[in-house]
């Protein structure tokens, strides 16, 4: 007899048994592999976009969007400081009319002090960024260094909710048409942060919204102190 095929055996189907491929059904064998790779790397760039505003968001002395600050307590930190500087925190987060005169007049009278004026706007992305660090700052300095915001650009509406929700331990100057900006020559763009020394002379300008209170921290130190 000859050796009949396994294959061939009455009653029986082949042991293996192989179909065409097809684009939906039998994948080639990599396919599911790109497929992983291609998932693991969407993680891991959701896992890198996560870290990074997980470290914007105070990690590094960046501001969080979580943050509550506490005027009340700040005020009650800076009462007893001297006449010029208490004049400013009876003032916190009050827009002040006025114009360029009643900046000006304010400058005169905080002479002997070193000034930290931030020109900000309500519908500026980088002045929410930063001000948290001036929220921060003005309290914790606010006894030896005056800061004066100039809101500039802006309409009393918004920078009065602006302020409702991002409250600071001193005032700001309403100026729509950037008058006082102008005279301290402060640029166009926001924000601005200008620095005067205790002579009340112009000694730096930062243009651009800080990233890090660190950076605030930094200027102030090397142009105030």
């Amino acid at each position: 007899m000859g050796r009949r095929r396994l294959d061939r055996l009455p009653g029986k189907h082949p042991i293996f048994k192989q179909s065409r491929a097809t684009a939906t059904e039998d994948l080639p064998p990599y396919e599911p592999m790109r497929r992983l790779a291609a998932l693991l790397a969407g993680l891991v760039l959701v896992a890198l976009l996560v870290a990074g505003l997980t470290q914007a968001g105070g990690g590094d002395g960046s501001a969080s969007p979580d943050r509550r600050f506490d005027l009340a307590q700040a005020r009650r930190e800076l009462a007893g400081a001297p006449a010029p500087l208490s004049g400013l925190h009876a003032q916190s987060s009050q827009l002040l009319g006025g114009g360029r005169t009643a900046f000006h007049r304010r400058l005169a009278e905080l002479r002997g002090v070193p000034v930290v004026v931030n020109k900000w706007a309500s519908w500026c992305g980088p002045c929410r960024t930063e001000f948290p660090f001036f929220q921060d700052q003005g309290a914790l300095r606010g006894g030896k260094i005056a800061f004066v915001g100039v809101n500039a650009g802006d309409s009393l509406a918004p920078a009065r909710r602006f302020l409702r929700g991002m409250p600071v331990p001193f005032p700001s100057y309403l100026d729509p048409d950037e008058e006082i900006a102008k005279s301290i020559r402060a640029p166009a763009n926001y924000p601005i942060t200008v620095f005067f020394d205790r002579r009340g002379k112009l000694a730096y300008i930062h243009q651009g919204g800080y990233r890090r209170e660190s950076d605030l921290v930094d200027d102030i130190q090397r142009y105030l102190q």
